[in-house]
């Protein structure tokens, strides 16, 4: 399975992913989901992929010799992240389309995109591509997007990402959400991929490969986990374990306690 989330924010985008792929349990291998586009001080783009393997790299592979061959359309002649995102849900639904005919049986062959990028001056974005070709942006009150195992780490993202939080804070809420996967369903795994992109920069220069021994990845587990104990242990106490305030609490009464 695949977990992968972008959080796109006023100062710039977080994208992250998990490497794990489940075939069943005696065929698990690791292949990367987050894929870099990059021209500098033209355009950027990332692209995250979950679904069939086969498909997601097939579109990747396309997009690439679409880009060597200077076939159009490519990720370099295009106008807008809406043209980026037309593109790159065609390229998909076409090798979607080709797995179909060639399968006698009944495989899925669907596989879903997150596109985060920027064109020249134009507003960064993130948008999220489904199997059948149509996408969505991020809401203003939740500014995130999920693909893939999206339960375990959506949560933290509920409660704190904000359009206004700071660009580094977004990248740790990015990896405690992606930790949160990893620790709740064993198709997620490591090496994760994070990338932070500060708007307008157009390159991309803040890139972590984190392995399951990275000292930092390991740091902010601890931290996280840490946290979430002192967090429960400084929770409001049932009225049992303190000094009851005849004003402020009522017992409950026992509905099996004899009258006399």
């Amino acid at each position: 399975m695949t977990y992968c989330v972008a959080i796109n924010i006023n100062s710039g985008f977080v994208v992250c992913s998990d490497s794990r792929t489940n075939a069943g349990f005696d065929n698990v291998s690791t292949y990367q989901k987050m894929h870099t586009f990059v021209w500098p001080n033209n355009r950027v783009f990332a692209l995250l992929s979950a679904g069939n393997l086969a498909t997601t790299q097939l579109v990747i592979k396309r997009i690439n010799a679409d880009l060597e061959n200077r076939a159009m359309p490519n990720l370099l002649s295009l106008n807008n992240m809406q043209e980026a995102a037309d593109y790159i849900a065609s390229v998909n639904m076409s090798v979607q389309n080709l797995h179909v005919v060639r399968d006698t049986g009944n495989t899925s062959f669907e596989a879903s995109f997150i596109l985060a990028g920027q064109i020249g001056t134009a507003d960064h974005e993130t948008l999220m591509i489904y199997p059948q070709g149509n996408y969505i942006h991020e809401s203003d009150e939740h500014p995130f997007l999920q693909i893939g195992e999206a339960k375990y780490g959506k949560p933290i993202l509920d409660r704190v990402v904000k359009r206004n939080m700071l660009l580094e804070r977004a990248g740790r809420c990015a990896l405690v959400s992606m930790n949160s996967t990893v620790r709740s369903n064993l198709t997620v795994g490591p090496p994760i991929d994070l990338l932070v992109y500060e708007k307008d920069s157009l390159n991309f220069t803040h890139q972590l490969h984190l392995s399951v021994d990275n000292v930092f990845a390991k740091e902010i587990a601890e931290t996280w986990n840490e946290g979430l104990v002192k967090a429960l242990q400084g929770l409001p106490k049932f009225y049992w374990e303190t000094p009851v305030d005849n004003n402020n609490a009522i017992p409950v009464t026992n509905s099996n306690q004899s009258r006399s």
